[in-house]
């Protein structure tokens, strides 16, 4: 038998000393990467609520000609927040709420190499997007793109805090961010259970595993190119400046070497949930594994070597656009085959239309859309006509609404009843997938239309004679039906919380070893670390009975970690701390570059930080009633 699959009662609250912890405070001090995926993910749906809210003013401002809604000023603001916090503040940490979650379970590990780390990554995160977003309250948001050209984006051209905000913002960002890939790349490597060998890994952990090591390579890029933008506008150097000796293309080289590897760092973990929803609701596995996997490594490295393929209309020459061509043709073979293989999993199958399954099927369809448009763009006089235009945005948002965010609903639907024991209801999620389908295409495909027309992007209004209004009437028309679906969507997850029908442990009959813990699963999420024997053991297991020890298994599971000599962390404020700490620091350059405000930032993250590392990882208090200062 592969593994063991037990149907035990839910875990009693009571039964977890980290849970006994009161209401609230649990959440602050916890390392529970659990409880964090958790945080992350109702972090950044709210993230992406506003976002959406930002997208609808637009589209209401788009509506008619020479619209009046909103200032070109205030229209920069908001475009430029949408599509900032639509990347790095929902889609992004909404990936990470499924890594955090799903990642030890699937690899049949307790916890995260280093659990302090993970609460910090996202305490950052939190701390970040609260302070991108406090800049609507100087009414200075950032107003130039969420791509920052340069020297537009310096202090000559853009003198208020607007891009102050967005430059600090994006490095406390990037800190949680890169925080996270060394902590998972270090959990997968060495965290497996017995038996889990690297090509027996479920295809979601592979995905993460590659975006890990893109988003470790790719962001100390952005790094230094925010470090630099930073010192231009703090502190008189002029890195982007002509006249000065710089080079405003400096920026964008830098910036599309970490910009188009993040695509696949938000595309390749919905890939991952669609290979885990696919085969689960077609009742079989899934098609070409071992291609899927080498698959998702050949994107890794090709992500690299297409970046120009940005820059194509900066006059880069022949031989550059010629070599950046070929690469960005390339990247579709292993793209391609990713869509075949889906395809070929459901061939055949006995497939179940549960909403994660037409989630899944919409990313699949729409995403295809975004690749052949994106493909486009690999020919230099092609790119050269849309390049700026509303194409490039169709082609966006094919890519990140209808890739990326079809495939995180798909995993939402799929995994809610593992995070919290109840399931979604099927109906709401239907009428959500219908209409986010209809209202995505009629939002997204006229923008081809007008963008072939000559409709510029960012530009915040447009004359009726330029014959593209029917196309934007019908792209707001769109947006407005994504917004009802969204609705439906926090009407169902607010309900199924509390009111959904219980789940049991493996609703869907789904092959891999983190459907056969409880749900939610207890603390130390196996009370008997499994052994491994092949890429999907639940269903090899099926209709084996069960071990001898099967009821001492299922009493097991309602004991406490300290019943079963199982060490975890004890939960602490200080990750917390050290955050509060770098954000504070940030603060004060900010703000008038206050240096005590500054030193006071750093004195707080280095006494949090020292203490944290001085402490040993505390195992669970077995009364539940202390928590590591």
């Amino acid at each position: 038998m592969a593994t063991t699959v037990i149907d035990s009662p839910p875990l009693s609250v009571e039964n977890s000393p980290r849970d006994r912890l009161s209401g609230i405070w649990s959440w602050i001090a916890t390392t529970d990467h659990k409880r964090v995926g958790q945080l992350y993910l109702y972090t950044s749906l709210t993230f992406f609520l506003l976002g959406g809210i930002e997208a609808l003013i637009i589209r209401a401002q788009l509506f008619s000609p020479n619209g009046r809604l909103v200032s070109a000023e205030l229209y920069n603001q908001i475009f430029t927040m949408h599509g900032t916090t639509m990347i790095f503040m929902a889609l992004m940490p909404l990936s990470a709420a499924f890594f955090n979650f799903l990642v030890p379970l699937q690899i049949g590990a307790r916890d995260v190499a280093f659990p302090r780390l993970n609460a910090f990554s996202y305490w950052v995160y939190l701390l970040g997007g609260i302070f991108i977003n406090a800049s609507w309250l100087w009414h200075a948001a950032p107003n130039g793109g969420w791509f920052a050209y340069a020297p537009l984006s310096t202090r000559l051209y853009n003198p208020g805090l607007n891009m102050d905000f967005y430059v600090i913002g994006l490095q406390i960002l990037g800190l949680s961010t890169l925080a996270s890939s060394f902590n998972f790349i270090t959990t997968i490597i060495n965290l497996r259970a017995p038996g889990m060998q690297m090509m027996r890994m479920p295809v979601f952990t592979w995905s993460a595993f590659v975006t890990q090591f893109l988003i470790m390579v790719s962001f100390p890029i952005l790094t230094v190119a925010l470090t630099f933008l930073l010192f231009d506008r703090f502190f008189g150097t002029q890195f982007y400046e002509v006249a000065a000796g710089g080079d405003p293309l400096l920026w964008q080289h830098l910036f599309w070497l970490f910009g188009h590897p993040e695509v696949y760092i938000l595309i390749l973990p919905a890939f991952g949930l669609v290979s885990e929803v696919l085969p689960t609701f077609s009742r079989k596995p899934l098609f070409g594994y071992p291609a899927m996997v080498y698959s998702l490594i050949l994107i890794g490295f090709l992500a690299f070597g297409v970046w120009a393929h940005h820059m194509f209309a900066v006059g880069m020459g022949p031989v550059a656009d010629a070599t950046f061509s070929v690469t960005s043709m390339l990247i579709a073979i292993p793209t391609g085959i990713k869509i075949f293989n889906w395809l070929a999993t459901m061939w055949g199958g006995s497939i179940r239309f549960t909403s994660a399954c037409l989630f899944a099927i919409g990313l699949v369809a729409l995403f295809t859309i975004g690749g052949i448009s994106g493909v486009m763009h690999a020919s230099a006089p092609t790119d050269l006509q849309q390049t700026d235009t509303y194409f490039v945005v169709a082609h966006l948002h094919y890519v990140l609404f209808g890739g990326s965010m079809m495939g995180l609903f798909a995993g939402v639907y799929y995994y809610f009843p593992k995070m919290t024991g109840h399931l979604l209801n099927e109906r709401l999620g239907k009428w959500h997938f219908w209409l986010t389908l209809a209202g995505a295409n009629i939002a997204f495909f006229p923008m081809h239309f007008a963008g072939l027309d000559g409709m510029p992007r960012r530009v915040y209004t447009y004359d009726a004679a330029q014959g593209i209004t029917v196309f934007n009437r019908l792209s707001t028309i769109g947006a407005y039906i994504i917004a009802v679906a969204t609705l439906i969507f926090v009407v169902n997850v607010l309900r199924g919380r509390r009111r959904g029908a219980l789940a049991g442990n493996n609703p869907w009959d789904a092959p891999t070893i983190e459907w056969s813990t409880l749900s939610p699963p207890p603390v130390y999420n196996f009370a008997v670390v499994p052994t491994v024997e092949s890429r999907y053991p639940l269903w090899d297991a099926a209709g084996h009975p069960l071990p001898h020890d099967a009821d001492s298994y299922q009493h097991k599971t309602t004991l406490t970690p300290a019943e079963l000599g199982i060490q975890l962390p004890a939960p602490t404020v200080k990750p917390l701390i050290a955050a509060i700490g770098i954000t504070i620091a940030f603060i004060g350059l900010i703000w008038g570059e206050r240096l005590w405000v500054m030193l006071l930032g750093g004195a707080i993250f280095t006494v949090a930080l020292y203490a944290w590392l001085c402490s040993p990882l505390d195992a669970e208090p077995e009364d539940g009633d202390e928590v590591s200062a």
